[in-house]
């Protein structure tokens, strides 16, 4: 678990009492400093016969270190999953004990927090500067390449997407049966690259950023740490956060932020990319692909 993870002082606290606790409920302690994410999955029973103890001994355990039982102590640890302090099978089975329990409004709380914990925080990072600097960079590039793999495969695709109504020199990467470093092969000084990937970081996203830099590439990154690979290589770079007690990395604040990007490039834009929406949308109307439309 992580530096600011809310288990901690409970395990410090758990460390400085060893010496005091019977030798039964010291067994208990043990097993619980040694697997501390255990704690926040499992039962009382799962612990005791983990750490070959009786139920009590663990019950007692929690009170001797002020907590009024296993649920209160526990309750720390699960605290440190819902805020990403574990890995994903540790969160995973979390949310299965969710569902053993029946506790799915607390689960919807949860989720309709982050999402908009998420947001508020991915904005409070950026600026308005910050966006229209990097607008302008996309908008005078000559073509743009928007790369992200596993689940921001579909954020990239979207983004550009949305960018094609009005612009022709976007592409998402990497091509179907192609890499990204091969469809950056000939990419230059004159091009970007937009490079998206959080926590646990992507290989491929990296290394194909790495070599856009060299080429002369404008680089964008989108992460979700300063210390992102993508993001110490980029020219404009944006945090992203994904916190969610889900076990995967929420994708709302990328969504977020790449339309909000989008919304700058059309800004920063000639006027010909209001003619080029209002085309691609006559021609959509004209051939009857909205429900209600005569073709």
């Amino acid at each position: 678990m992580n530096g600011t993870d809310v288990s901690i002082p409970v395990l410090d606290r758990l460390s400085d009492g060893l010496g005091e606790l019977t030798p039964e409920a010291r067994k208990a302690a043990t097993y619980v400093l040694e697997n501390p994410r255990d704690v926040g999955v499992s039962t009382v029973r799962e612990i005791a016969e983990a750490a070959k103890v009786n139920p009590n001994t663990v019950v007692r355990m929690a009170r001797q270190l002020g907590f009024g039982g296993y649920g209160d102590f526990r309750a720390r640890f699960r605290e440190a999953i819902r805020r990403g302090g574990a890995d994903f099978p540790d969160r995973v089975r979390w949310l299965q004990d969710i569902r053993r329990s029946g506790a799915f409004g607390g689960l919807f709380a949860d989720m309709a927090r982050a999402a908009a914990t998420n947001i508020e925080e991915t904005f409070a990072a950026t600026s308005a500067e910050a966006l229209t600097a990097a607008a302008r960079a996309l908008w005078g590039s000559r073509d743009v390449y928007t790369l992200g793999v596993g689940v921001n495969s579909s954020n990239a695709r979207n983004f550009t997407y949305l960018a094609s109504t009005g612009m022709m020199n976007f592409h998402a990467i990497p091509k179907s049966g192609s890499t990204p470093v091969d469809d950056l092969a000939w990419a230059d000084e004159r091009d970007a690259l937009i490079a998206i990937t959080l926590k646990p970081y992507r290989s491929e996203v990296v290394e194909a950023t790495r070599l856009a830099r060299g080429q002369g590439l404008t680089i964008i990154g989108v992460s979700d740490s300063r210390a992102s690979p993508v993001m110490r290589a980029a020219d404009h770079g944006f945090l992203v956060s994904a916190d969610t007690p889900q076990f995967f990395p929420s994708s709302v604040s990328t969504i977020a932020l790449l339309e909000t990007l989008l919304s700058f490039v059309i800004s920063v834009a000639s006027d010909e990319v209001i003619d080029r929406v209002e085309t691609f949308h006559a021609r959509r109307h004209g051939l009857g692909l909205y429900h209600g439309d005569a073709p």
